[in-house]
């Protein structure tokens, strides 16, 4: 009898490493997505960059990711996460928000067609028009180095902050452009004010005005910056239903 005892808790003792080897289980799968976001201003010589939001399921899902390719007029994405089915078969039901700000790279002038996660239960659409850059130069426009964009109190003012590299540079104007539906480009102008540029860390706070003629909720600050990066900031455009 003690024999048979030993044999059963020796059975219960290896079962849940037999169940985990047999059930657990990790691959690549599409996530859900909620909005695509298309900023307008670039030109065929700018690092053209689109901002993807969604969610991840639940706790399963880890690291979402995303791959993209540009061919014949159309752009399109695969927004991917890794899941790992555990042993015991459950997933904690929580829904966890993505951002992925996705690089598309330098695209010639045309209209563009974006699909995300095409052929999909998520599948999201948009479009992003690319004109003619007005010179060779990738560097034709240098922007300010902001750092982070940050919402004045309850406003519609932001506040653009960074260090410039050097006090010879000063700020010319804020060209603030829209595409028509959820987001705004803000182009920080830089122009140079002397010959010469020593290097010296200048802090600045540029104030700017969000605009009121896109209607929809939470809307994309975009905010071009120096050396062909961005950084992006998401802008609750209609408080009152908060």
């Amino acid at each position: 009898m003690k024999r048979f005892h030993t044999q059963i808790l020796t059975a219960l003792a290896i079962m849940p490493v037999l169940g985990f080897a047999a059930t657990s289980n990790s691959y690549e799968t599409n996530v859900p997505v909620d909005h695509v976001y298309s900023p307008a201003g670039f030109d065929s010589n700018d690092n053209i960059e689109v901002a993807v939001t969604g969610y991840l399921p639940n706790l399963c899902y880890k690291a979402p990711k995303s791959t993209v390719t540009a061919k014949n007029g159309k752009i399109s994405v695969s927004m991917q996460a890794t899941r790992n089915d555990n042993a015991m078969g459950f997933c904690a039901i929580i829904r966890i928000p993505y951002v992925e700000y996705i690089k598309v790279g330098v695209l010639d002038k045309g209209q563009y067609n974006i699909a995300v996660n095409e052929m999909s239960p998520w599948q999201k659409t948009s479009s992003i028009k690319i004109t003619e850059a007005s010179s060779s130069s990738i560097d034709e426009v240098i922007y300010a180095n902001v750092d982070e964009v940050a919402r004045v109190d309850d406003t519609r003012k932001v506040l653009l902050k960074g260090y410039n590299p050097s006090d010879c540079m000063e700020l010319k104007e804020i060209v603030i452009k829209d595409n028509g539906s959820d987001t705004y480009s803000i182009l920080p102008k830089m122009k140079q004010v002397r010959a010469e540029c020593p290097k010296k860390m200048i802090p600045f706070a540029y104030e700017v005005e969000v605009p009121t003629n896109l209607e929809a909720d939470k809307v994309l600050l975009h905010v071009r910056v120096m050396d062909g990066r961005s950084v992006n900031a998401f802008f609750n455009n209609r408080p009152e239903i908060e």
